[in-house]
Parts: structure tokens; sequence; C-alpha cells
């Protein structure tokens, strides 16, 4: 990478006092955020803006990936990491499918030396939808809610997309993956030496799945547009609410039928009715996503 420089793009310099000492940051925040931030901003040929917010910043995605590992322990196994990937409902699917097109962009990224990509690409992932999608989506499986095979499914996934993630992280921060791979079932030795999940024609069997994606899609659109109106309205976030759904396409329609449960569940809702006409209901404000019309 190029010059390091303050947050205003000045160049360090201890008669100017805006010097960010790396060992009392890595005491602040740890060596891991410190090492991720550099990565991140480190895109060939530009100066980094290095500022201790930023490294605050990824230090929270840290801990972000430390709290969702936690969690998937409390539901994953030895048997998890065996097994065929079968059973499995739309979160699954469309997971392992993310995960094999993110496998693919680290790979390419790394192998160009665009470490700020590849960075980037994992972050993504490991943050928004791995923990803020798929973790929730997928709670009503882990817990059992939707039958014993469900459950089993739904934790050889959150083996394996763990598992795959650690490893493409590792090069980035290297301390807390190492921790959680020792504590993970289905693991042996350092993970410095696991085979980086491969990309291309070798995904062991990992493909990226459209149908799937797109239909997530769909229904993630759903339940963001339904989370802002209740900001917009200043909705309490633990108030479930009555929504209305109609589509001038039938196929869409089906669609959010078919995933009822799951746009209840995480927009936390008391009903959802999808309705042939776009009447709107009394008292209900409006949202309109990808040509659905929702009423809450």
């Amino acid at each position: 990478h190029a010059l390091v420089r303050d947050e205003e793009g000045k160049k360090m310099s201890k008669s100017t006092g805006n010097v960010i000492d790396p060992i009392q940051v890595i005491d602040v925040y740890g060596a891991d955020a410190l090492r991720f931030t550099l990565a991140a901003f480190a895109a060939q040929g530009r100066d980094i803006k290095l500022s201790e917010s930023r490294i605050e910043g990824y230090r929270h995605f840290i801990n972000k990936l430390w709290n969702a590992a936690r969690f998937s322990l409390m539901h994953i196994d030895e048997s998890s990491a065996r097994g065929a990937l079968d059973q499995l409902g739309l979160a699954d699917r469309w997971i392992l499918s993310r995960l094999a097109a993110v496998r693919g962009e680290v790979t390419d990224a790394l192998d160009h030396y665009r470490f700020n990509d590849a960075a980037g690409a994992l972050y993504r992932f490991a943050w928004h939808e791995f923990c803020d999608w798929y973790l929730e989506a997928v709670k009503p499986d882990l817990y059992g809610r939707e039958g014993d095979l469900r459950r089993d499914a739904s934790r050889r996934v959150l083996w394996r997309v763990l598992r795959d993630m650690l490893v493409m992280l590792h090069p980035f921060i290297p301390f807390v993956t190492e921790e959680i791979w020792h504590i993970l079932p289905g693991t042996g030795g350092s993970i410095m030496s696991a085979a980086f999940p491969p990309a291309g024609e070798e995904k062991d069997g990992l493909q990226q799945e459209p149908g799937a994606e797109s239909e997530m899609a769909l229904v993630m659109d759903v339940i963001t547009g339904i989370r802002n109106v209740r900001g917009e309205m200043n909705i309490s976030p633990g108030k479930n609410l009555a929504v209305c759904a109609h589509a001038d396409n039938q196929a869409v329609s089906d669609r959010i039928a078919a995933n009822r449960d799951m746009i209840i569940n995480l927009a936390r809702l008391e009903s959802l009715i999808i309705q042939p006409t776009a009447e709107k209901p009394k008292f209900a404000a409006t949202s309109v996503v990808r040509g659905i019309t929702i009423y809450v």
C-alpha cells in the first residue's frame, strides 16, 4: 500500500502531533482490528487515511463475529461436520449460494493482490448476510420448531459456512479466528494448516443458486419495507404488526406465501394477509417494493 496518513489526509509527523502509535492502538483495540483496517483500506496506489474511529469500527466487526460464533456453538456439534447438505430451507440454500460466490470473489481478489476487495467482500458476507439475515432466519429451524430434519440440516449448513468463513478471514484477523477454530467441533490442529476453500470448478459441491438468491432477495425486500414503515412511524420494535400485501404478479404472490413464516418472524408480525386486490385498509401506512404494495 501507499502512505498511511491521518484522518484528514495529512502526513503523520511527531512535530504535528498526529502520529498514531500502532502499539497503543493494539493495546486498545487489538491487533486483529488494526490488521483488518489496514487491509480494508489498502487499495493499490491510494494513500490510507487512518483514524482510531475506523479501527474501533472494525473492532465492532470482530466482536460481531465472536458473538455469532458463540451463538453457533450453542447449536452445532461433531455430527454437524458430517452428512449431506440436504433437506434445506430457503435461507440455507441462499447462504450456501452466497458462500460459493464470496469464495470466488475472495480468491480472485487475493490472486490479484486486491486485499481491500477481499476484506470488503468478507466483511459484507460475515456481517450483513451471515449475521444480520441468515442467523436470524434459521433460528426457528435451529430451535427445532420446523422439525428434526430441518434442525439437523441447518446445523450442518451453519457449521459449513462458519468453517469456511473462519478460514477465509484468518489471513486478515488471525488471532480471533484461531481461537474460534480450536473450539469449533470437527476441526483439528491450527487453522493455519486448514485447506483454503476452493473456488471456480472445484467448489467441493458448492455452487451458486440464482433462484434461491432471487427469492431470498424478494423476501428481504418485503421485510425491509415493513421495517422502514416501523421506523418512519416510530412504532416500537416489540409491537407485532398486522400486514396486508398485494402483488401484481401471481408468481410473486406465491413466493411471498411460501415464505410467510420467515417474513412474520423477521418483521415481527401478528399476521400477514396476501390479498388479490390493492385496496388499502383503513389507518394503514404503505410501502412499495418490487411492485408489491405493503399495507401496515
